[in-house]
């Protein structure tokens, strides 16, 4: 899988408002673009960093740029511009790679973010399927659903009161996802 990212002038200029203007220690960076790329091509590739082509610059020096973008909220940023943008605006042309990186994204920024690609209906951005993942929309709500006991008495009451238990008993697990996503339904994922 060697396919190359060559980002379009529209695409850069789309692109260049989510992005930071220098790097965290202040300096400019010459090769930020390059970077983009670089990123975009581990995104759509699912390779390792390490077998980044050297026409991108050091893998090391990448998946770091990757790291600093993702603490300074890059990926929050453009997914709330997916959400803004038009069908024929630029950033929808990279919608998949962003998407992607997103998933790689995750791992970092943890459950916010996939609370916050949730409430975006960007579901595309999930690391897995979303009935194997986290939902804490539902767990929240869930949560405030308070049951009272049955009736003394009342033997019918029992029998619906259990099937209700054990329903939300269900959801409460639904809920809290998977402890592990198989690899191979990540990969059928993406």
């Amino acid at each position: 899988m060697s396919t190359s990212l060559a980002l379009t002038d529209l695409q850069w200029s789309a692109l260049l408002p989510c992005l930071l203007p220098r790097a965290p220690q202040g300096r400019r960076l010459a090769e930020h673009r390059q970077r983009m790329e670089a990123l975009f091509h581990i995104a759509t590739t699912g390779a390792p960093w390490h077998t980044l082509p050297p026409h991108y610059g050091r893998a090391d020096t990448v998946s770091r740029y990757f790291r600093r973008l993702t603490h300074a909220g890059l990926w929050q940023k453009l997914l709330h511009a997916l959400t803004e943008a038009g069908p024929t605006h630029p950033l929808r042309q990279l919608e998949g790679p962003i998407l992607k990186a997103c998933r790689r994204a995750h791992r970092i920024l943890g459950l916010p973010f996939l609370v916050l690609i949730r409430k975006l209906n960007l579901r595309r951005a999930l690391p897995g399927p979303p009935w194997l993942l986290p939902n804490p929309l539902l767990s929240e709500t869930l949560s405030r659903v308070k049951i009272a006991p049955p009736p003394p008495g009342e033997y019918g009451h029992k029998t619906r009161h259990a099937r209700l238990l054990a329903s939300l008993k269900r959801l409460h697990r639904d809920a809290a996802g998977r402890r592990r996503i198989p690899r191979s339904v990540r990969l059928a994922w993406a």
